[in-house]
């Protein structure tokens, strides 16, 4: 018996061999397979980014529900504050100060101390700050003494602890007092040459809009003042999460509301003696600007100030980037990004050496979790890079802090959400 291959006749008229045929199309895929391989090795290597969790809260004694993001010692260790958590029982912990540190490939967390709800204060959800004699400090929105929440000193005991879990000496430098207008201290502190530290309270101060003061060392204590106290007016209100300061000693920062639109604004405050003038450097118009501008603002090394909007642009809600560059005696503002989600930044951004910006969304990202971004210069415009979009599972979700940058390359951040335990995560992100 012989075997042949029977020819046939398509649709069109036309007679095909299914052997052939299937011979081309074999021939056509180890081609296709070799041009793939080959673009594949001769293509420039791509960097890819690792997202880790480094650390997830219990909602115990370890915290929970981070609002800020940590600060980076020159050691490469983490200091951060959570909102809740602890040892304490004031409605599920009144927060915790903690030190996330390298031990082998692993990270293992040291709670500093657990506040109480009493006179050490409760609740802070700013980022604490190095001092310039190397203690912690921050501050705490609620209780105190008066009610109206702290700032405080934290510093590690004199003597060697017995246990590898030793919490740190707290002091409370200053009591805020209870008023019709919960003062909320939540901003980061930062101190000039002299020693004294500058921050914001979100409400309070003489009109209830929020303010920003001054601590001055004083006989061994501290001399707090007022130094601005917002209206709601065209001034603004309801001050960011904290400030910045030049080399002149001048404080810039931004206003959630009010200004000439009342869609929030960047000001700043001019010190002259004993006394402050403000001024405002921009007011937020609520067209493809912005609104909103929930977190503060960030010097690069040529002077331009960089900062964020939470809602408003192009893209409905979503928030913006946004540069403000000194022209002429003025400023300029430069829209750089509209992101595309439902909530954009409420923290400062961070600028690395290149001057690349990175920051963190509340709701934007491809599961309106929140993200992480890089915004690169480039050929005077912008490219933006989404580094990592969270999902609200066990990766986190909701990051509201600043993202800190390592030495080695690496961006660690907090997730208020999420995680294994849904008390929010430390995270990492590896080039």
């Amino acid at each position: 018996m012989h075997s042949h291959t029977r020819s046939h006749t398509n649709i069109f008229g036309m007679s095909w061999n299914p052997a052939k045929a299937a011979m081309a199309i074999l021939l056509t895929l180890l081609f296709l397979t070799l041009l793939l391989l080959f673009l594949t090795l001769t293509a420039p290597p791509v960097q890819g980014q690792t997202y880790s969790v480094i650390h997830n809260f219990t909602g115990g004694g370890d915290g929970g529900d981070p609002w800020s993001g940590p600060t980076l010692d020159s050691a490469g260790k983490l200091y951060g504050t959570t909102f809740g958590g602890g040892l304490s029982n004031c409605g599920g912990g009144c927060g915790v100060v903690y030190r996330l540190a390298h031990q082998g490939s692993a990270w293992v967390l040291n709670p500093l101390y657990s506040f109480t709800g009493g006179p050490d204060g409760g609740y802070p959800v700013g980022a604490v700050t190095f001092g310039p004699n190397g203690t912690l400090f921050g501050t705490t929105t609620e209780f105190g003494s008066y009610g109206g929440g702290t700032l405080f000193n934290l510093r590690p005991r004199p003597t060697a602890c017995p246990t590898v879990l030793c919490p740190w000496s707290e002091a409370s430098i200053y009591q805020y007092p209870l008023n019709s207008n919960l003062p909320w201290p939540k901003g980061n502190i930062i101190f000039d040459p002299a020693g004294a530290l500058y921050g914001t309270t979100t409400y309070g101060g003489e009109y209830g809009f929020g303010s920003v003061f001054q601590l001055s060392p004083s006989g061994g204590g501290w001399t707090e003042t007022d130094i601005y106290d917002f209206q709601g007016l065209a001034d603004g209100g309801y001050p960011g999460v904290g400030l910045a300061m030049d080399g002149a000693g001048n404080l810039y920062g931004t206003t959630y509301f009010g200004g000439a639109y009342g869609w929030g604004t960047v000001f700043e405050l001019t010190g002259s003696g004993s006394s402050w003038t403000r001024t405002t450097l921009y007011s937020f118009e609520n067209r493809s600007d912005g609104h909103g501008p929930a977190g503060g603002v960030t010097f690069d090394n040529a002077g331009n100030l960089f900062g964020g909007t939470l809602y408003g642009g192009s893209n409905g809600e979503a928030g913006i980037v946004y540069e403000l560059s000194p022209s002429d005696g003025g400023w300029t503002f430069t829209l750089l990004y509209t992101f595309s989600g439902n909530g954009g930044t409420d923290s400062n951004v961070t600028i690395d050496s290149s001057g690349n910006i990175y920051g963190t969304t509340v709701a934007d990202g491809s599961y309106e979790q929140g993200s992480v971004f890089k915004l690169t210069p480039s050929d005077g415009g912008w490219i933006e890079t989404d580094l990592y979009d969270f999902t609200g599972g066990t990766d986190g979700g909701s990051p509201k802090g600043a993202v800190a940058t390592g030495s080695n390359g690496n961006l660690y951040g907090t997730a208020s959400q999420g995680g294994a335990y849904n008390q929010g995560v430390v995270w990492q992100i590896a080039p």
